[in-house]
């Protein structure tokens, strides 16, 4: 029994010999540390090819380019070296016939054929109606719509103090007729007096005191008849001045139109033409509605471009289906800073009937169309 046991004891430490398990820990830690080694090789290598790509990004930059396009030797490559080869040629032409290389320079870029703009229709002949004089309206005699004629009149004003004004110059204008009626008359008799005494004088029948007194008087008599005739031309004048203040309260159109504003109402007490400084104090607006325009804005980039006497075409929010001609008559002098635009003035040829101003338009003009077309046929 025991040689069994020791028999056994003795095979098992033979058999153990033979086990792998002793190498087992003896080989593990180096296979580790191999492989954390080649896995930090390889992040070092990512970092430092990505800082290199980064630094010479600008010159791998055109290598990729040329690897990514077409090949020359393809069609579409073919093409555009033959293009090439043919502008080439070109230039070189253009050089040698012109015999200075001054001349082969690039050609200027055609002007735009179109500018497009959006305005408004304007009534450049517009006039804003205020009472010269302070006073009551008295009466309206136009109504808005209403077409006036030069010279109408179009309100009526009443202010009982230039009655007054005017019966008062009136009266003292009597009076300084009056006077200057009786200075007249002593001059008359001063000059009697004076040859009188001049005839005396001839046959020693007064003295040469007497004589001289006499002239004296008749100069002071001219002397007042002179004073005399200025006030009452003084008087006159305030009696026209009265007057033209009476006639001011009759308010009459300035121009041939139409009314398109009416502030006045009667019974309404309105100030001077000094005194109103806002536009809703007047009584009035009277617009020439025969000669309306277009103030469009177009782009300041354009303004090379542009001159008066160009021709386009203008269609209206009012009336989309009835285009009609337009003319540029003027540049505005500023151009707009917020807007970046200039506005220009245009005639209008031939618009429809029914045009109103403040009407919204949408403007196209044509920049010089001979010149286009020689463009496109060379």
């Amino acid at each position: 029994m025991n040689t069994m046991t020791e028999y056994n004891r003795k095979l098992a430490e033979t058999l153990r010999s033979f086990s792998l398990e002793p190498s087992l820990p003896t080989i593990e830690p180096p296979v580790q540390k191999h492989r954390r080694l080649v896995f930090s090789g390889v992040m070092l290598t990512l970092g430092i090819g990505a800082i290199a790509l980064v630094v010479l990004w600008s010159e791998v930059a055109p290598l990729l380019k040329t690897m990514i396009e077409p090949n020359p030797g393809t069609a579409a490559g073919k093409s555009n070296v033959s293009l090439s080869e043919k502008e080439g040629s070109r230039a070189v032409s253009t050089v040698s016939a012109a015999g200075s290389p001054r001349q082969a320079s690039l050609p200027r870029p055609t002007s735009l054929a179109e500018i497009t703009g959006s305005g408004f229709v304007v009534a450049p002949r517009a006039v804003t109606v205020f009472s010269k004089y302070e006073g009551q309206v008295a009466s309206i005699r136009t109504r808005i719509g209403d077409h006036v004629e030069t010279g109408q009149i179009v309100v009526g004003i009443e202010d009982i103090s230039a009655d007054f004004t005017l019966q008062q110059a009136r009266a003292d204008a009597d009076a300084a007729r009056f006077v200057l009626d009786g200075k007249i008359l002593e001059l008359r008799q001063a000059s009697n007096s004076l040859r009188r005494n001049i005839a005396l004088s001839a046959r020693n029948a007064v003295s040469t005191q007497a004589v001289e007194e006499a002239q004296t008087a008749r100069d002071m008599a001219e002397n007042a008849v002179d004073q005399a005739r200025q006030t009452y031309v003084r008087a006159q004048l305030g009696v026209s001045m009265a007057q033209e203040r009476i006639d001011a309260l009759i308010v009459r159109a300035p121009i041939a139109g139409t009314v398109t504003r009416l502030d006045a109402h009667v019974g309404g007490r309105i100030l001077a033409r000094i005194d109103s400084i806002k536009e809703n104090e007047s009584l009035l607006t009277i617009t020439d509605t025969q000669s309306l325009a277009i103030d469009a804005d177009v782009a300041e980039t354009n303004i090379a471009a542009l001159r008066p006497g160009l021709r386009g075409e203008a269609v209206l929010d009012g009336f989309p289906e009835k285009p009609f001609t337009i003319e540029v008559q003027q540049l505005w002098p500023v151009a707009s800073a917020e807007k970046g635009t200039i506005t220009l003035r245009l005639a209008l040829v031939d618009p429809p009937a029914g045009i109103l101003p403040n009407m919204a338009a949408r403007i196209r003009i044509t920049t010089n169309p001979t010149q286009r077309q020689g463009d496109i046929s060379q």
